[in-house]
Formats: structure tokens, sequence, C-alpha cells
């Protein structure tokens, strides 16, 4: 059974063969994001929980050859091998999650109570980053993106961020990207990986700021 990234690394590799004409800066999997900034009884920031939901398409192609007892129907125990696998592999990608606390790139650990959900007609990928450490900065930002802009990570209309068990006095406050800038791009996904196009995809990032007295 193919597994998730690798999807995601073959279609990359066919839109590289295709050259820089053929291949514009544009994403091939959309995913609908939304995460919650856990936090300790001490007020410490102990991780992040997400939620990304892929698009429709995608979603479809991603459960070929995935048996079920009921057509059309896919259970959290069906789907466990294909959850595991998956946040295995985003493992080698930093889980597409950066977060810097008063300045600093803080890292995680590797990622527990993951599980894929199936629901009118996408799937949607669950799963907790534990901070290596623990902190309790005055200022964290957290973004959410693909450095080489292959996935296009959207925050989700309604709560896309919350704060969980967070002191009262923390105010939050996220950026969307500027939607428009993509199509001024005319940069080849071959590009995307080396040089000075390596992060292009930060330019679309959704960023997360957390403001702690």
């Amino acid at each position: 059974m193919n597994i998730l990234l690798r999807h995601l690394l073959a279609l990359l590799l066919l839109g590289g063969a295709l050259g820089a004409n053929e291949a514009q800066a544009h994403p091939h999997v959309w995913i609908t994001a939304s995460s919650e900034l856990l936090y300790a009884a001490d007020g410490t920031i102990t991780g992040v929980r997400h939620a990304w939901t892929f698009d429709d398409m995608f979603s479809t192609y991603a459960l070929q050859g995935i048996e079920t007892k009921n057509k059309g129907v896919y259970s959290r125990e069906e789907l466990s091998s294909l959850a595991q696998t998956n946040v295995e592999s985003l493992k080698e990608y930093g889980f597409f999650t950066f977060a810097r606390a008063d300045g600093k790139k803080e890292k995680f650990q590797e990622p527990v109570d993951y599980y894929l959900e199936f629901k009118d007609a996408a799937l949607t990928l669950h799963f907790t980053l534990p901070l290596k450490t623990p902190v309790k900065p005055k200022e964290l930002v957290l973004e959410v993106f693909d450095p080489s802009f292959f996935i296009d990570f959207t925050l989700a209309e309604k709560n896309p961020i919350k704060l969980v068990g967070a002191p009262a006095a923390c105010q939050m406050k996220f950026e969307r990207p500027n939607d428009g800038s993509a199509g001024a791009q005319k940069i080849g996904e071959q590009n995307f990986l080396s040089g000075a196009n390596s992060n292009y995809g930060a330019m679309f990032a959704n960023k997360v700021t957390v403001d702690c007295p």
C-alpha cells in the first residue's frame, strides 16, 4: 500500500521532470489546518496538536488499496497503519511546523496521539507534537507551511487556532498568507528544494503569535 508521503514525493518528482515552463510555482495538495497550543498548569507550553484535512481529490487517491469492512467507510482502526506511516514520514520535513520562543528555535519530540479520520469525502490527520523542552516565553511564534510550497496550508475559517490551558492574560493573533502573491511567481518547482528558493513556501506561512506577560 502506498503511503501519503510517497504519493507526495512521486507527484513532486513528476512536476520537476516537466521543467520550469510546465511546472510553475503552485501547490499540488491542499490542506485545511487547525491547531491547538497546549499549556501545562504552570503556564508552560508543552506542545502543539494539529488537525490537517486534505482536499477530497487527494484523499481519494491516498485511500486506494485500503480494505474496509464497509465500502466507503473507513474506521480509525482500518486507517491506523496509514496514520503511523504518515507521521513517521513527516519527520523528515519537520512536520511542517516551526516554533520560536522569544526568538529561539524550538524542537519537537516524536508525534503522539495520532490517527486518521475520514469524513465528508476527506481525510483528516490528527497528531500531537510535544516540545522537547516545555517553554514559558513572553512571545511564542508558530508557523505552519511547506518550504517547497508543494503543499498549501490554509487555516480553517472557524476556530483555526486555540490556546488550551493558557494563562488568562495571554493574547493571540494569527496571520494568513497573502493569497495574491503566488500568481506573480514563475519559479520552476525543480528549483524550490535548493538554492535561494529552498524556503519559497515561507511566503505562504500561517503565522500564530502568542504574547504572555
